[in-house]
């Protein structure tokens, strides 16, 4: 069984990224107007998607919403294939994430510049949204999707094209990035990759989630938690750590002209720094599929990058 039930007409499916369960999750809303997928994820687990459809009695045919929370890839790429195999589906993701879901080529360049000849195998083909798809949403605005309601927050400091989508109805709110990583049964793990990380963006963004006062948060990597205040406390002390540890590993580093050439050593010390001490506090399985499936070194580069900015 793929698929974690939140309540009788929403569901997570596993899209077992990398052949790891609990790695990305697809939010499925069921409505009187077909169903909604929060974080669609890379066309490479499409069939997954798919298989985890058709145990909910679904098909991608009955696909109307795809409610991005942002456009990381690992999040947004198999919109295009789905809006190109369901066109009657609508796209929902901000203004700046907006025009890349639309012309993709700078988004894409900018991303092999991280996964090289990897780009094909992690996540497949990113094809265009067209224009006439595409609904920009951002803070304040409203979502409905037959009889459910879904408000919108703009939460940037993972990204500056985030969004948090909040059912009142249900008390759920879907933060994609917003809590950083929780693969049960472990704890929180920030992630930081590059280019638009902000520790003090990212605080605030908690805190807006909180107005809401949500029942439970469903973060991207995986699933419900039934208490966002100690979530939310537990990744506000993590994120200081890494931004910390990444603050010290530039010690005596010249501001106007940075020492590059050591970055790559940085970035591979800090991901042997985060492995020991997540295994140090949470169980091992957890923590092997986050070394797998995503790793720490994308996040040195992000939190690096925020450091020299306020340089």
């Amino acid at each position: 069984m793929r698929n974690h039930t939140l309540d009788a007409r929403t569901t997570i499916v596993d899209l077992q990224f990398r052949g790891f369960d609990l790695a990305i999750g697809t939010g499925v809303l069921e409505s009187s107007d077909g169903i909604a997928l929060v974080d669609p994820g890379p066309t490479t687990c499409l069939g997954a998607l798919k298989a985890g459809l058709a145990e909910a009695g679904f098909e991608l045919s009955d696909v109307r919403a795809i409610l991005l929370s942002h456009i990381h890839l690992d999040h947004a790429t198999a919109s295009g294939t789905i809006v190109r195999e369901v066109p009657e589906a609508r796209v929902y993701v901000h203004p700046i994430g907006a025009i890349h879901m639309i012309r993709p080529e700078r988004l894409l360049a900018s991303a092999g510049r991280i996964y090289g000849d990897q780009m094909e195998t992690l996540w497949g083909e990113f094809l265009p949204v067209p224009a006439d798809s595409v609904t920009e949403v951002d803070e304040g605005d409203t979502v409905r999707l037959g009889d459910r309601t879904l408000r919108v927050a703009y939460t940037p400091g993972h990204a500056k094209h985030h969004v948090a989508y909040f059912e009142e109805d249900t008390g759920t709110a879907w933060v994609g990035d917003d809590a950083g990583i929780r693969i049960p049964p472990g704890g929180v793990i920030p992630v930081t990759p590059p280019p638009d990380v902000d520790v003090e963006a990212w605080n605030g963004t908690m805190a807006r989630v909180m107005e809401w006062s949500p029942d439970r948060i469903v973060p991207t990597h995986f699933g419900a938690v039934d208490d966002p205040a100690a979530h939310f406390a537990e990744l506000r002390e993590e994120l200081a750590n890494w931004a910390e540890q990444v603050r010290a590993s530039l010690a005596g580093e010249d501001p106007a002209n940075p020492d590059t050439g050591a970055d790559a050593a940085r970035a591979r010390e800090f991901a042997a720094w985060v492995e020991e001490d997540l295994r140090a506090r949470m169980p091992a399985e957890p923590v092997d599929t986050y070394i797998n499936a995503f790793g720490a070194r994308d996040s040195w580069w992000g939190l690096v990058r925020y450091w020299r900015k306020r340089a």
